[in-house]
């Protein structure tokens, strides 16, 4: 009976032996992935900050607020399309990125189309792939980093000068009480398309083109990244726009800012981030750490109790256990 035990005890001690490197390397890329359907809404805020004032004279002004409302909403029509002819499971994300001055009305809209992998978050390549309506070629990641982000480095795409360039990992920090990673990343002033829509009814971006005047940009991006989602618990930018060349427009300055702020994110909006994110992570920690883990040191405990069922069973008839005590030797024959 104990030797049909131990042989049951070692074979549950493979099975989780083996299910371990399973969950880790097999069921993890295929379970942990972005859903193709997620839609989301963040509002950032810039106060103070200064603007140009379209519909007053062209004025530069400092106002109390600027909003930026960013929305990416899941294609689940052209993901299915792509994932045909791609192989793998592709998320398609129609983003926009909307700011509006303090009486609510349009500064500048930027939409986007990013095609990327669900599990690792690498860029796909397909028809669609855009900013603002000029097709691009993404390198690197975009809105989210992947699954157990890294302490290095990554290439990092910007929508304003659609190029890619490296966003630095400058350490740990704790944020609402969960140990982040910290990434930062300057883009130097670079000339900038102008948005295909404009502030000002009956100007487009062709006219402007036609007097010489450029739109230049520079920021520098800060974000805080649970390393486990690979999702930003918060994002910062301190943000400049100008025109240049504005004479050629019949502005008052050659030089003129479109827009400058240091741009937050909402707190109600970093709150209900932070939420999602910790009821996310546990489910990835379940895949690459809670379960692995605990079916190795599970499948070792069945092991060793199998052996020691085994030993106990292999035991010579008539061997007693340690400690027992010895039976009585006959009596001597009594002489006559």
């Amino acid at each position: 009976m104990r030797r049909r035990a131990s042989l049951v005890l070692l074979a549950f001690a493979v099975f989780f032996a083996a299910m371990s490197p399973l969950l880790r390397w097999y069921a993890f890329p295929r379970l942990a992935k972005i859903p193709p359907s997620q839609y989301q809404e963040t509002v950032l805020e810039a106060k103070p900050a200064t603007l140009l004032d379209y519909n007053d004279n062209m004025k530069v002004k400092t106002v109390p607020k600027v909003t930026i409302v960013q929305t990416l909403k899941g294609n689940v029509e052209e993901s299915e399309k792509i994932e045909r002819s791609a192989g793998r499971d592709v998320v398609v994300w129609d983003a926009l990125s909307f700011v509006a001055g303090p009486d609510g009305k349009m500064v500048s809209q930027i939409p986007e189309r990013y095609i990327f992998d669900a599990h690792s978050q690498a860029p796909v390549h397909a028809t669609g792939e855009s900013v603002d309506g000029d097709p691009v070629r993404r390198e690197g990641i975009e809105f989210k980093w992947p699954f157990l982000t890294e302490k290095r480095d990554y290439e990092y795409f910007d929508a304003q000068t659609r190029t890619s360039a490296p966003i630095h990992y400058k350490g740990n920090r704790t944020f609402h009480g969960m140990d982040v990673y910290y990434f930062e990343q300057t883009i130097p002033w670079t000339k900038v398309p102008m948005p295909k829509k404009m502030p000002i009814q009956g100007v487009t971006t062709e006219q402007i083109a036609k007097t010489g005047m450029t739109r230049w940009y520079t920021t520098k991006r800060m974000f805080w990244i649970d390393p486990v989602t690979g999702a930003p618990v918060n994002g910062e930018e301190i943000h400049k726009e100008e025109l240049r060349n504005a004479k050629k427009m019949g502005m008052p300055q050659d030089t003129m800012t479109v827009f400058a702020g240091h741009v937050k994110m909402r707190p109600d909006y970093v709150e209900s981030i932070v939420d999602l994110v910790k009821s996310q992570r546990l489910l990835v920690l379940l895949l690459t750490s809670y379960l692995p883990w605990g079916f190795v040191v599970l499948g070792a405990g069945l092991l060793a109790l199998a052996l020691w069922l085994e030993a106990r069973s292999r035991r010579p008839d008539g061997e007693l256990p340690d400690g027992a005590p010895a039976t009585a030797p006959d009596p001597e024959p009594t002489p006559a």
